[in-house]
């Protein structure tokens, strides 16, 4: 028996979510929210965005601090590439994918 690893890249993901146009929020969270998990990437959406790493932490706290920043950056990066054009320019710049959701809906 084979098992198969398939890579598929973030944006070929992301044309396959409806666009947000201002007033399909619920239909294109849910898409958002399904994509990213299935891509193993809602970390950040699941959890608040960890305390800063210190000279005391742990290494679970550093791993778990790294692995957020990543879900974080490529949840943003996911999500702005399913808005549509003349929504991006009004949207503030947003560092976190949970306040990024809160803004848009």
């Amino acid at each position: 028996m084979y098992i198969y690893f398939t890579v598929i890249p973030l944006h070929s993901h992301a044309s396959f979510v409806t666009v947000f146009n201002g007033l399909n929020f619920s239909e294109w969270h849910e898409q958002v929210q399904f994509h990213l998990s299935v891509m193993d990437l809602d970390l950040a959406l699941l959890n608040d965005k960890p305390t800063a790493i210190t000279d005391k932490s742990s290494e679970d706290e550093k791993s778990f601090h790294k692995s957020w920043k990543h879900s974080n950056r490529l949840s943003l990066m996911f999500m702005r590439m399913t808005v549509a054009n003349n929504i991006k320019s009004t949207i503030p710049q947003i560092e976190s994918v949970r306040e990024y959701l809160k803004f848009m809906e």
